[in-house]
């Protein structure tokens, strides 16, 4: 019996431990990185981490893929500010922002960030870049809120076509998602998480290393992945990175995210297409290029360009080629705006 209460007393232990070390490290984390931006309420208890950075008539939004923050556009909005108004932001249950309260869709989300623009009183005329997820939720503002645009870019935008429920057989790979997610908050919770990303972005990475290998060949491709593309990030925001990794919060937006899968596509898949307002469509070169009826079926003045160095991350694999795209719609945007104030 005695044996059996040490050994319960050593996971409390263990336990509390754990929880102290995640809730003083996302103390720490929040004083020492997000300072950058500022928050911004929406009302009903929702707060936006929002970045600005630059100045000029126009202002280029930002929009992540399914699971990334605003670190994502870090190096090139630090580029294209200095010519423009530029902003980023969380969307809600990621990154720095506050739990998500509605589904996690491009029509939800597009009048979140059109609130979120209000209330920070950041004024159109908009440029929109949007990646991936991020992709849809820029063409769902353009079509909510059509006058405040002046272009879109596309930076290889989510095709419905090949997610439930239109693609039935990449369903599995959904359900995978939302169980590792799943999994990962109570790990978080723990400091588990923390222990691990810290390793791998922070430090030597044998504990990372570790950890995957005991949750087997899952474990390994997560962490292949996590290797891969955040290495294409500038090293100075890898801290950042791992402190959005560590919350528990972060894994519950993924997974909210993920889950809203198969309604964004119900919603997107008969959207009505962007007329009058010009969209550049980057497709990396390891993709089909779209065809002339899906181009037809996002707007009546789409150009698509083909990134050939590119996979899926293309302002992260050719930065350049996104940068120069945007400062084009830029400079492109002022005789509307000066027009639009005279």
């Amino acid at each position: 019996m005695y044996y059996l209460f040490s050994f319960a007393g050593v996971v409390v232990a263990l336990v509390a431990t754990g929880f102290l070390y995640q809730w003083l490290g996302a103390h720490y984390d929040r004083l020492r990185y997000a300072s950058r931006g500022r928050w911004i309420d929406i009302g009903d208890g929702r707060r936006f981490y929002l970045l600005e950075k630059g100045s000029g008539d126009s202002t280029v939004l930002f929009e992540s893929g399914i699971a990334a923050t605003n670190l994502n556009w870090f190096h090139i909005q630090e580029q294209v500010s200095r010519l423009a108004t530029t902003a980023s932001y969380d969307r809600g249950g990621l990154g720095w922002s506050s739990p998500s309260q509605t589904a996690r869709t491009p029509g939800n989300i597009a009048m979140e960030l059109h609130e979120l623009l209000d209330r920070a009183g950041i004024k159109p005329p908009y440029i929109l870049v949007g990646h991936s997820f991020g992709g849809l939720v820029m063409r769902k503002f353009a079509l909510l809120y059509p006058e405040e645009v002046t272009s879109i870019m596309l930076v290889d935008p989510m095709r419905c076509e090949e997610w439930p429920p239109l693609d039935p057989t990449k369903q599995a790979m959904l359900d995978r998602g939302l169980k590792l997610s799943s999994y990962a908050i109570p790990i978080a919770q723990l400091g588990l998480a923390r222990l691990a990303v810290t390793s791998l972005l922070c430090r030597s990475g044998r504990i990372a290393e570790r950890l995957a290998c005991a949750a087997g060949d899952g474990g390994k491709h997560v962490l292949g992945r996590i290797k891969d593309e955040v290495s294409k990030m500038p090293q100075e925001v890898w801290p950042i990175v791992a402190a959005h990794w560590s919350r528990p919060g972060y894994y519950a937006g993924m997974r909210s995210h993920v889950e809203a899968v198969p309604d964004t596509v119900r919603e997107m898949q008969d959207s009505e297409p962007i007329r009058g307002i010009p969209v550049l469509l980057l497709t990396p070169g390891t993709s089909l290029p779209l065809s002339e009826d899906c181009l037809r079926r996002i707007g009546d003045n789409v150009q698509q360009v083909i990134a050939s160095a590119s996979a899926h991350w293309i302002h992260l694999d050719e930065p350049e080629l996104v940068i120069d795209s945007i400062l084009e719609m830029v400079m492109a945007a002022v005789p509307e705006a000066m027009a639009a104030t005279s």
